[in-house]
């Protein structure tokens, strides 16, 4: 453990590096690098999102990304990377409760259709329309009928928002089965998070296979050219952040792209575009 002296006799970063190397060893040292390297990358790219976010207020661009994954996937935490030094006032996080009464009476779709973007605007979905085809039929919170229609629904409804101009990213964060229980036991143990754990994530864990069944069955039907699912693997949280940002950054060719001074392609050993051969780690 460093002590005061330690600091004392630090005068750049450089100092504190060496002082921490040779108190608590190489291991140590290259995990707090890792980590000043991930800041360091993060802001870049952030600074890139606030010129794309001026892009397409300026373009009157409508632009949706929507992140789908298993629980405890890092889809929240990757959205507020996203968001932290963008302009509040023309992006919006959707994360929609279960339907009321009258919703379930509605067409499925419509209470999704209210929280697409406006000209101008970028908005996150932390899950979607897609929980009709994984967690909805895995849980038992739709019937068979339900999740036929909406698995030959979903295509055209995607079609008609692609010839309507909206920008639609898919996401899905791939997460393996032990990673998740990692993730699942470290929430418990933090009072600060959780309230995040539930009886259905519990469930997510025992059901596991039907979970897989049911969403390469999503991927084998709603995987088109015009909204593809990009497969990102978020087994190690910072890199999904990072290689996230970078492919929503790579799709749009917006003023100023690459002043930061760091990639915006992302790394293809960790984001994807899917299909049938490609080995996931859910």
């Amino acid at each position: 453990m460093l002590t005061a002296e330690d600091f004392q006799n630090t005068r750049n970063k450089e100092d504190l590096i060496k002082a921490i190397a040779s108190k608590e060893g190489e291991e140590r040292i290259t995990g707090i690098l890792n980590t000043i390297q991930y800041e360091k990358e993060l802001l870049k790219l952030q600074a890139e999102l606030v010129n794309l976010q001026q892009w397409v207020a300026k373009h009157k661009k409508r632009v949706c990304v929507i992140f789908e994954g298993r629980d405890a996937a890092g889809k929240g935490s990757t959205i507020r990377r996203f968001i932290e030094h963008l302009n509040p006032r023309s992006i919006r996080v959707v994360a929609l409760t279960k339907p009321t009464e009258k919703e379930k009476g509605q067409w499925y779709f419509r209470r999704y259709i209210k929280e697409l973007p406006n000209v101008g605007e970028i908005v996150f979905f932390d899950r979607s329309w897609y929980n009709r085809a994984v967690v909805e039929p895995v849980m038992g919170f739709c019937n068979e009928e339900q999740y036929d229609k909406f698995m030959r629904q979903v295509p055209e409804f995607e079609h008609m928002l692609y010839e309507d101009g909206v920008e639609l990213i898919k996401f899905w964060f791939s997460i393996s089965k032990e990673e998740q229980l990692r993730r699942f036991n470290a929430r418990l143990e933090n009072p600060l998070k959780r309230w995040k754990f539930s009886p259905v994530d519990q469930e997510g864990q025992k059901r596991w296979d039907i979970y897989t069944l049911y969403k390469e069955q999503m991927f084998s039907k709603t995987h088109t050219s015009i909204s593809p699912w990009i497969i990102v693997k978020t087994n190690i949280k910072k890199e999904a952040r990072l290689e996230s940002i970078r492919y929503v950054l790579s799709r749009f060719k917006y003023d100023n792209k690459g002043d930061s001074g760091t990639t915006t392609f992302p790394d293809p050993n960790i984001v994807e575009r899917y299909h049938r051969m490609l080995r996931q780690i859910d």
